[in-house]
């Protein structure tokens, strides 16, 4: 059975941000993921999931403003220094909080972006990141999103993440595969992680649709898990979904 990270960003959203790893230690989860950890100072947060005694897999770098909606940095022309200083952040709450791996989000293209120009960006500045990664001993990994539920996002494919990652060449990069967010775009969950690995650092779950508890819909979960245990797989499950009934 794979191990079981609970998304703060998702769950527990009815009490504070310090108090939800309590919460989610007390459901049984064994870790917790955060998609925006810098709404807490990073030693009160350090010491929440410490004291609830969980690990921290993974966190996201910061993605700009996030409540102007901005999802990432990474592709963004002209905004390279910005990206650069977002990273010491990242990597100075992945320190404090011991989570090995960060996620870069790629950022919504600019409408007057050409695709290959935010291309260019992007590998431009992961390369930067992975320098930086290196001498921090932490890894990073990409995510593709599908389309339908964020519009303009940069990365949307399997292929797309693990060609960019071969493109690099760096051991420490890999993908986030969000089984949700590939049944969405494109479907062939479970061929498409079987030739992903050993690249892919990360998956996270929920259901299709809704996108909610991962018990229902048309994922297979069960088969999904058997298919992991098989495979090797010795990364974290992130449960990002929304609870039924919140909201």
């Amino acid at each position: 059975m794979p191990r079981f990270c609970a998304n703060l960003d998702w769950l527990y959203l009815d009490r504070p941000l310090l108090e939800r790893p309590a919460a989610a230690a007390r459901d049984g989860f064994a870790g917790v993921e955060f998609l925006r950890p810098y709404l807490a100072p990073a030693a009160d947060l350090a010491r929440a999931t410490h004291d609830a005694k969980l690990h921290v897999p993974l966190i996201n770098a910061p993605a700009g403003d996030w409540d102007k909606g901005e999802r990432g940095l990474a592709c963004l022309p002209g905004r390279e220094a910005e990206f650069a200083a977002s990273l010491e952040l990242a990597f100075d709450y992945a320190r404090r909080l011991g989570a090995p791996l960060v996620h870069v989000m790629a950022g919504l293209v600019p409408q007057d972006v050409v695709p290959e120009t935010a291309h260019a960006t992007y590998v431009a500045n992961l390369r930067l990141a992975c320098e930086r990664a290196t001498r921090a001993g932490l890894r990073l990994c990409i995510e593709p999103i599908n389309a339908i539920d964020m519009p303009g996002y940069f990365l949307n494919r399997q292929d797309q993440a693990h060609d960019i990652v071969r493109g690099i060449g760096a051991a420490h990069l890999g993908v986030q595969m969000d089984f949700y967010h590939c049944q969405m775009s494109e479907g062939g969950i479970a061929r498409k992680f079987e030739s992903g690995l050993p690249r892919i650092f990360h998956v996270q779950i929920a259901a299709v649709p809704g996108r909610n508890e991962p018990d229902s819909g048309e994922i297979a979960y069960p088969f999904l898990f058997d298919l992991m245990a098989r495979l090797g797989y010795a990364g974290w499950v992130g449960c990002e979904y929304k609870p039924r009934g919140k909201p």
